[in-house]
């Protein structure tokens, strides 16, 4: 990956705000999976339940709306930074054969590294399955012309919420496709086992489609492209409250006064992400252009901190699910209750992720100076 000379966070081949932003909202994914190992007694609904959710858990959960959205879109703009230097035809290449990877990852090692089973009822096939298949479609989108993908792109975020009426019962034709496609649901599988599809497709090749369409802004001046990212990011933003203000498109479920301001925020600001209805990628997407415009100007030392974690994401993502799956079991027999183990509040939540943060920095850095030295092919699969 080549940047304009000069620009401040360019070095060693790689943009430091793209890991940069990575990093943050990988930090910020650990906080949602702490809640989801260490608070069971109190699991929020998608939507979340705005008269009874405490506002803490609430916003605790919402942060984590930005990760998923970044996350598939930085893989898309990182395909592309990719491709400049090994050319089209490779890129598309390694997309199929890294999206086939992820796929097998995350019904292997990611779905164990949640239950501890080797022979679970349930196959959960979330963020990690669909940035596979997102792969999988890019790797042949990507030989579109870009107007052609930044069409793609924006049809299937904005316009698949028209999708919503269509449903398909379980055992009805087209059911399991639809539910992989468009639908959160469940697919029986051969052995009594079935499927969880917590992350419908569709939405999302829009959204690798249109990170990996923004890509040239990243080859040239700095500046320039840190304002068209300001701009991208102002306009969603401004769009998503257009469209969430009149409760006609974008969000299905509307919004309503409720009892206070906070609680009416709160029923403004709750959106759909499995899938992600048109007004949740708006204002994801949205934030996250302007992160990422921020984030290449904070001094030199905070991104390269951040940027460790981003540097070696899948070590990240697989090292974090099984400490925090064991921490919790130690937890449990160190407590002498069954597991899995429950912390009081949300506040220690967040202790419990800073704490974590820091020996997953060590460990990350580490792994990202073997992965920069070594030769072998497979390595960049990792």
């Amino acid at each position: 990956m080549t940047v304009a000379t000069g620009a401040p966070l360019a070095t060693a081949g790689r943009i430091r705000s793209i890991d940069a932003l990575r990093g943050l909202v990988m930090l910020i994914m650990m906080v949602d999976h702490v809640r989801e190992f260490f608070y069971i007694h109190a699991q929020v609904s998608d939507p979340m339940d705005v008269a009874t959710t405490p506002p803490t858990l609430f916003f605790t959960r919402l942060l984590a709306h930005l990760c998923a959205p970044i996350f598939v879109a930085l893989t898309g703009l990182s395909a592309f930074l990719y491709g400049q230097r090994a050319g089209p035809p490779e890129a598309s290449l390694f997309l199929l054969k890294r999206g086939l990877f992820l796929i097998l990852l995350e019904l292997t090692l990611v779905n164990f590294a949640w239950t501890f089973s080797v022979q679970p009822q349930t196959i959960f096939l979330q963020v990690i399955w669909v940035i596979g298949l997102s792969m999988l479609a890019l790797a042949l989108l990507i030989h579109l012309p870009r107007w052609v993908l930044i069409g793609v792109g924006l049809l299937l975020t904005l316009g698949h919420n028209l999708l919503d009426p269509i449903s398909f019962a379980p055992g009805q034709a087209g059911h399991d496709l639809w539910a992989v496609l468009h639908d959160r649901g469940f697919i029986d599988l051969p052995g009594g086992v079935r499927a969880r599809t917590s992350y419908p497709l569709l939405p999302w090749i829009g959204v690798i489609a249109l990170g990996y369409a923004i890509g040239p802004w990243f080859t040239g001046e700095v500046g320039a492209r840190r304002r068209r990212l300001l701009i991208t990011g102002g306009t969603m933003i401004v769009l998503f409250l257009l469209l969430r203000s009149i409760n006609l498109y974008g969000e299905t479920r509307p919004w309503s006064m409720e009892d206070g301001p906070l609680r009416t925020l709160m029923s403004f600001l709750n959106l759909t992400k499995y899938p992600p209805s048109a007004d949740f990628l708006l204002a994801t997407l949205g934030i996250g252009a302007g992160m990422l415009a921020l984030l290449e100007k904070v001094p030199r030392w905070l991104a390269e901190g951040v940027a460790v974690f981003g540097g070696a994401p899948l070590f990240y993502y697989l090292l974090h699910l099984y400490a925090l799956h064991l921490l919790n079991l130690a937890a449990a027999q160190f407590a002498g209750t069954q597991a899995p183990y429950s912390l009081p509040d949300v506040a220690s939540l967040w202790v419990l992720t800073a704490m974590m943060a820091v020996p997953l920095w060590f460990a990350c850095r580490w792994f990202g100076a073997i992965k920069r030295r070594s030769g072998l092919w497979w390595m960049r699969y990792l």
